[in-house]
C-alpha cells in the first residue's frame, strides 16, 4: 500500500516512522519549513528504548504527482482546512482517508470534501511532543491505534489496512464501530477539558476537596447525555472508569486544553468543546457546565487575538 501521512508532528511522525521502519511505503506531506528540516536532520524519535531515526520521503503540496491507497490525516484542527485542499490531489477512487484528529467536526469536513464512504473512524492514543531540537519526544510508552468502518462491522479494505499497519511499536485495534470509537474518545476529552479548565488544576487536587468528585460526576453526566442523544451511549463501565480516572487522588493529570490555556497558547477549544456544545444544543440537551468551560476558552482565545 502507498501511504501518505499529512503532517509530521509528534503523532504523525511517530506512526509514520514506525511504519517506515517496518518497510511500509510511506510518504510525508508537510509544509516547506518542516520538509527542509526533515531532509537535513531526518525524522528522529526520542524517549524509546532506543532512538529511532529514519530518512523520510517528503513532499510538499505542489509536489504531489499521483494518488495514494491510504491517507493518514494527522494535522491539528487549525490546519484541517488547508490540509484538505493540499491532499486532494492524492485522493483517487479507492483511496481510504484515516483521520487522527479528535472530535467529530473533521469527519463532517472530510465527508463533504471526499464523501463519507472514503473516511474510516480512527482514534489514536499517543503521549508525545516536538522537543527543542525539533525531534519527536515520546513521554509515555503508549501508541494505540483503533480503526473501524463508520457503519460498523468489518470489510475487506479494513482487514487489508489493519494487516498493513500492524507493525512493531503500534498497538492496532479493530473497532466494532468506527464512529462509536471516535465518540467515546471525544466524550472523555471533553469531560477532561471541562473539569481541568474550570477548576484550573490537575484532577488529583480536585479529588482532595469537598464536592470535587460530585462536580466531575456532573460533567460526566452532561457529556454522556449528549453522546446518548447522538446515538452513541457510553457504557456504564466506561463512565465508571472515567470517573475513577478523573478523581484519582494524587493524580497530576491535566487535559491538553488546560495546558494550552495555562501556557497562554492557542487551543482546540472550538473544535473539541465548541462543536460538542453545538451538537448538544441541536439535540436539545442542556449542558451548562460545558457551556461555561467553552465561554472560558473563548475568552482566552479573544485575549490571544489581541496580543
Amino acid at each position: 500500500m502507498k501511504i501518505l501521512i499529512v503532517g509530521a508532528g509528534a503523532t504523525g511522525g511517530y506512526f509514520g516512522a514506525r511504519l517506515a521502519e517496518a518497510g511500509r511505503d510511506v510518504t510525508f506531506l508537510v509544509r516547506e519549513q518542516r520538509a527542509a528540516f526533515l531532509k537535513q536532520r531526518g525524522l528522529r524519535i526520542a524517549g524509546l528504548e532506543r532512538e529511532l531515526r529514519i530518512e523520510p520521503r517528503v513532499l510538499t503540496a505542489g509536489q504531489l504527482g499521483g494518488t495514494f491507497d491510504v491517507v493518514l490525516l494527522t494535522v491539528k484542527a487549525a490546519g484541517l482546512k488547508n490540509a484538505i485542499a493540499d491532499l486532494a490531489a492524492a485522493v483517487g477512487p479507492d483511496t481510504l482517508i484515516v483521520p487522527f484528529l479528535n472530535g467529530m467536526a473533521h469527519m463532517d469536513a472530510l465527508a463533504a470534501a471526499f464523501g463519507a464512504d472514503k473516511v474510516l473512524g480512527s482514534v489514536v492514543h499517543l503521549v508525545g511532543t516536538i522537543n527543542g531540537d525539533g525531534d519527536i519526544a515520546i513521554l509515555q510508552p503508549l501508541a494505540r491505534w483503533t480503526l473501524g468502518e463508520q457503519g460498523g462491522g468489518t470489510s475487506a479494505r479494513l482487514e487489508r489496512l489493519l494487516a498493513e499497519v500492524a507493525v512493531p511499536g503500534i498497538d492496532v485495534v479493530a473497532a466494532p464501530n468506527g464512529l462509536d470509537a471516535v465518540w467515546q474518545k471525544w466524550v472523555f476529552i471533553v469531560a477532561a477539558g471541562v473539569v481541568t479548565c474550570l477548576m484550573r488544576g490537575p484532577v488529583g487536587d480536585l479529588a482532595e476537596v469537598p464536592g470535587g468528585e460530585a462536580f466531575v460526576a456532573e460533567v460526566l453526566a452532561e457529556v454522556s447525555m449528549v453522546s446518548a442523544a447522538a446515538g452513541f451511549p457510553v457504557p456504564e463501565s466506561e463512565q465508571a472508569n472515567t470517573l475513577a480516572f478523573l478523581t484519582q487522588p494524587g493524580s497530576t493529570f491535566t487535559s491538553s486544553l488546560y495546558r494550552d490555556v495555562a501556557a497562554g497558547l492557542p487551543n482546540e477549544g472550538e473544535h473539541i468543546v465548541g462543536d460538542f456544545a453545538r451538537r448538544a444544543a441541536e439535540l436539545g440537551v442542556a449542558v451548562p457546565l460545558i457551556n461555561l468551560a467553552l465561554l472560558q476558552l473563548r475568552v482566552h482565545a479573544a485575549g490571544m487575538a489581541r496580543r
